[in-house]
């Protein structure tokens, strides 16, 4: 399922969602800019590699800065894509420190979820994916209702459709668990992605939004002629 479009119209400039895909993007344009030889090294130094830090504590920022590195172009663009359609709507209901704040600690969360469920891991763990299944987990408690306009390719024909966002998101969590569980049984057939590092961004998002969300009061006006139904 590929979302293109949902419902929820941000009352307010999404500055740090902006910000945060401008800077993702940024750094890819510079792994894209690097030899084979000094990306792979990049990758290594900056990445999160379980076994080092099970091994070694001291490279505890790599738990921050594997989230701005990506393998490929369709990492990249599927990860800021997600974020640019949810991110907003997550940032309008929390302000942009909060929103801030709250990314980083799921990004965080999803790596030291990683990290427990792939202690031996040698390959360095990349890509945003953990921060933005944390804004999964806020949308889908704060915008419940709200519909996703989602491409579902069936054989070589595209359809298009409306599914209600806890649909669609649930639909994507119960994916990650049920990968997640078939990668602790067989870790050789579903390595390349860290199924649990989304689990663990999820939940950590669910948990952190009632810390973060600013209260309805603080909402800006909704005018009539700003109206979007869901």
């Amino acid at each position: 399922m590929i979302p293109i479009q949902d419902t929820v119209q941000s009352r307010s400039v999404p500055l740090v969602t902006w910000g945060i895909i401008l800077l993702n993007g940024l750094v890819f344009l510079y792994e894209l800019s690097l030899p084979p030889e000094q990306l792979e090294l990049l990758t290594a130094v900056l990445g999160m590699v379980p076994a080092r830090l099970g091994a070694d504590p001291e490279p505890y920022w790599t738990l921050l800065t594997c989230m701005f590195l990506h393998g490929g172009w369709m990492h990249f663009i599927a990860n800021m894509w997600t974020l640019y359609l949810f991110g907003d709507g997550v940032e309008d209901r929390m302000g942009p420190v909060q929103y801030l704040v709250f990314y980083l600690l799921c990004g965080v969360a999803a790596s030291v979820t990683h990290l427990l469920t792939n202690a031996t891991s040698t390959v360095p763990t990349i890509g945003a994916s953990g921060a933005i299944a944390g804004v999964l987990g806020a949308y889908v408690v704060l915008f419940p209702t709200a519909r996703i306009t989602t491409i579902i390719p069936i054989f070589i024909f595209p359809f298009i459709v409306e599914i209600p966002a806890v649909v669609f998101i649930g639909f994507w969590f119960v994916s990650q668990l049920f990968n997640g569980a078939l990668s602790l049984a067989s870790a050789e057939s579903f390595e390349g992605v860290a199924w649990w590092a989304h689990v663990g961004g999820f939940v950590a998002g669910i948990a952190l939004l009632p810390v973060f969300k600013k209260s309805p009061k603080q909402y800006r006006r909704f005018y009539a002629d700003e109206y979007w139904p869901w």
